[in-house]
């Protein structure tokens, strides 16, 4: 997948970066360009939008001969005849001139090859990275890279950006090439007559047999043994998560807040004299726990307890499990897989398959998620699937809650809430798909070959998508806590939550109890649904205060980006549909159990 699913930071391309001492790496989606720009320029990168568009490019830098150069992933594209805001955004990073890199998939050369020679149309300094040469010899494919080479009058170098073959030569052929005059423009009367004849010049095919790779790639694209595969690869990735999730909490975040952090906390409350305004705010209030007065993480609701343990002590061990588990299912080349399987459903909703990608990524926050959004091709389908996204898709902090909550009942609750959640999901977006009969042309995907992942990238990945959420997302967690904790003491939310008591019972068969927690849950979700613990309800009614919590406001990060995203207007229709949905499901919910 490309790395556009990434949260993008926005901003503009660099003034440094314009102009001929810079790299440019083009090519087809799904040729391994972005591990090809993480293996040159490290973990040292930007991600931001290209100026006037909502289309995402990295940038980062190379050392050629001592000097720092600017190098730039461009959208993947098929054509420099644009077809789509990806390709228009390539085009015009092109016009503005640099070393061109052009990664060309060497499993399905000819189909690469129709940009390599738009590219060389050009008159661009340029060097060809023959990629996937490894998994090209697997396949019984070979290519004469000399006569490559003389034929486009560029260089070509044969690499694994995987794993790291041929990447120096591929560093060394950018040196000379920024040295050298730019090459004339190739001329052709006839593009795919043009790369026909090169294809046959160039290439050998041997016959092979088939390897295992090919057996599953078969079984993962068939719907009838591809549904079947998939629903179990879901299920073993959220087992993954949860399994990883919980093994951080309970040996290392848990053991860090209980040996190290609280000694601390209980020494400043002891400065604070125990009580007061600035204890409050910082350390909380006491409760009671098995009969004991202490500080508790996960209750107190101070910044320096609740505030942190929640964001980092119970939720960022989810977000790395998420995202880790998300890595190694986008390097090995199953998501696209899964989009094409899941398109002929996401249509009834009024989205492509490929927005998949982006729900995935909500599961794990909703703030990725709603910004993975961007990949679409249309602002109706953006705001579908981010409306969807914000209403029936529990960010991974969410899920940790509603798991300790209804887990210790049995998994039956855990599962209920997941088929509610989908239930309500379904209907929404079948109703906004029937609000919109905007046209949505089908689905054009490349699908590549199953890849053994590189471990140093999955790495770097998974610290660029935590940092994001560090720098996103905690602050925010920790201003909510700090505004929760001070609303709460003021008494406005004992107020508001004693005026619509009477309608908990009657509408939605919940305690009166209850109504706090949801009041709570405009600010923190997740908080929210963790303030249900202590109430002893029994698992149903769990469940249902679960849900109805689950598909109102989303986190205040995820609102914000909801608001710079789609405007006021449109965030003002989600709103309405959150609070609708939540309404209308807790009554269904109370008739039906």
């Amino acid at each position: 997948m490309s790395d556009a699913s990434c949260c993008a930071t926005g901003g503009e391309l660099s003034t440094e970066g314009r102009g001929s001492r810079r790299v440019l790496l083009v090519g087809n989606p799904n040729v391994g360009k972005s591990v090809v720009f993480s293996r040159l320029t490290g973990v040292g990168t930007v991600s931001s939008n290209y100026p006037g568009t909502t289309v995402s490019f990295l940038e980062g830098r190379i050392r050629l001969k001592g000097e720092q150069v600017p190098v730039i992933d461009v959208p993947g594209s098929y054509s420099l005849e644009p077809t789509c805001p990806a390709e228009e955004v390539a085009c015009r990073v092109l016009d503005d001139g640099g070393i061109v890199v052009n990664v060309v998939d060497a499993t399905n050369l000819e189909r690469n090859l129709a940009l390599t020679l738009q590219l060389r149309k050009m008159g661009l300094p340029m060097v060809v990275a023959l990629n996937l040469i490894d998994e090209a010899r697997h396949r019984g494919v070979h290519v004469d890279l000399a006569r490559l080479s003389e034929l486009l009058g560029v260089p070509v170098v044969a690499t694994s950006a995987v794993s790291g073959e041929g990447l120096k030569e591929l560093v060394e052929a950018i040196e000379h090439v920024a040295d050298a005059p730019a090459p004339q423009p190739l001329e052709f009367e006839d593009l795919w007559a043009s790369v026909g004849a090169i294809v046959t010049q160039v290439q050998r095919l041997e016959h092979r047999h088939h390897t295992w790779r090919d057996v599953v790639e078969e079984i993962s694209i068939r719907p009838a043994t591809g549904i079947p595969f998939g629903i179990l690869v879901v299920l073993a990735s959220f087992a993954a998560v949860r399994f990883i999730g919980e093994s951080i909490i309970a040996y290392v975040m848990d053991p860090l807040f209980e040996h190290l952090w609280r000694p601390v906390v209980e020494a400043l409350s002891a400065a604070l004299g125990g009580g007061g305004v600035l204890h409050d705010l910082l350390v909380g209030s006491y409760v009671v726990v098995d009969g004991v007065r202490q500080i508790d993480f996960s209750q107190s609701l101070g910044v320096l307890t609740t505030g942190l343990y929640v964001s980092l002590g119970a939720v960022m061990p989810y977000v790395i499990a998420f995202y880790a588990v998300l890595g190694v299912l986008e390097d090995v080349g199953y998501l696209p897989r899964l989009a094409v399987l899941l398109d002929g459903v996401m249509h009834r909703l009024g989205l492509h398959g490929y927005a998949v990608i982006p729900i995935i990524l909500g599961f794990g926050c909703n703030v990725p998620g709603i910004l993975a959004t961007r990949v679409l091709d249309t602002p109706r389908e953006r705001f579908i699937a981010a409306t969807l996204i914000s209403i029936g898709v529990p960010c991974a902090s969410l899920q940790a809650m509603i798991m300790a909550l209804l887990a210790p009942f049995g998994v039956g609750y855990v599962a209920l809430v997941y088929a509610v959640l989908a239930v309500v999901w379904f209907v929404l977006g079948t109703i906004l798909r029937l609000t919109s009969k905007d046209f949505l042309p089908e689905m054009v995907l490349e699908i590549p070959p199953y890849r053994l992942p590189s471990w140093s990238t999955l790495a770097k990945k998974l610290w660029m998508r935590l940092k994001g959420y560090l720098i996103d997302a905690t602050p925010v967690v920790l201003v909510g806590v700090a505004v929760i904790g001070i609303v709460n003491r003021s008494g406005v939310f004992e107020s508001v939550a004693d005026a619509i008591a009477p309608a908990m019972r009657t509408l939605f068969g919940l305690p009166p109890e209850t109504a706090l927690a949801i009041v709570l849950g405009f600010f923190r979700k997740d908080i929210a649904v963790g303030m249900l613990a202590p109430l002893g309800l029994p698992p149903l009614a769990l469940v249902k205060a679960s849900v109805m919590l689950a598909v109102t406001f989303p986190c205040v990060a995820s609102y914000t980006v909801l608001l710079r995203e789609f405007g006021a207007k449109k965030t003002a229709l989600a709103t309405g549909m959150m609070v609708a949905t939540s309404l209308a499901t807790g009554i269904a919910m109370n008739l039906a159990f």
